[in-house]
């Protein structure tokens, strides 16, 4: 695919808001605009979920506004919408994780279906591209989340899940867990890459806007 001049719509969280950079220059999705030549807009919000929580908190009204919510905030045209979320759902979330065959926002599943359906609706003739979460220090803390809510699993069954959507859409994946060399478990590759072993910094940007880059070229 040709990307120069494409409109490309950004929907995430704190890793799309820019946590973790020393300025906005270095947004992956602004490098990714550099690199290509493609127009770009992003929303992201630090905190949010794919899956709306099952016990909001009502002090943190932003963080609660998960990603289909804000669909309608989006540009109106679009060539491209990259969908970039999953790992609050492991580090913050409280809801189930389901099975492929839900269709409501109680569970990962279901709230994963109603988003791409929700951005079908609106862009029907783009092409939606869902990216993996990076992998992140705590990824295999399966007991209990940062909230002291027990886990489903670590963050791959939510990074397998996003496979799963993927596939049953027929949708392109960037898949960061498996192609992206940022491992923060390896202290070398967290040092330069991700020093708070969550968010990627600005070298690390730069490697999610390459991986991104890669994929949508060849389609």
């Amino acid at each position: 695919m040709e990307l120069k001049g494409k409109k490309v719509v950004f929907l995430g969280d704190s890793i799309t808001e820019g946590c973790g950079i020393s300025s906005d220059a270095f947004l992956y999705w602004r490098q990714f605009g550099e690199l290509t030549g493609a127009q770009v807009y992003a929303n992201g919000i630090g905190g949010s979920r794919i899956t709306p929580q099952r016990f909001p908190n009502p002090e943190e009204p932003r963080v609660e506004r998960y990603f289909a919510s804000r669909v309608d905030e989006l540009p109106v045209d679009a060539d491209i919408v990259v969908v970039f979320g999953g790992t609050n759902d492991f580090g913050t979330g409280d809801a189930a994780l389901g099975t492929i065959a839900d269709r409501t926002n109680d569970t990962f599943y279901g709230a994963c279906h109603l988003l791409v359906r929700k951005l079908y609706e609106k862009y029907p003739n783009a092409t939606i591209v869902l990216m993996t979460p990076l992998h992140r220090l705590s990824e295999d803390e399966a007991l209990y989340n940062e909230l002291g809510v027990r886990r489903v699993g670590p963050l791959s069954v939510y990074v397998n899940a996003l496979r799963e959507i993927a596939e049953f859409y027929g949708l392109p994946v960037v898949d960061l867990f498996a192609n992206c060399k940022i491992q923060p478990r390896v202290d070398a590759l967290r040092e330069m890459y991700m020093p708070d072993g969550l968010h990627p910094n600005d070298a690390g940007s730069a490697l999610v806007a390459e991986c991104l880059q890669k994929v949508l070229e060849l389609l």
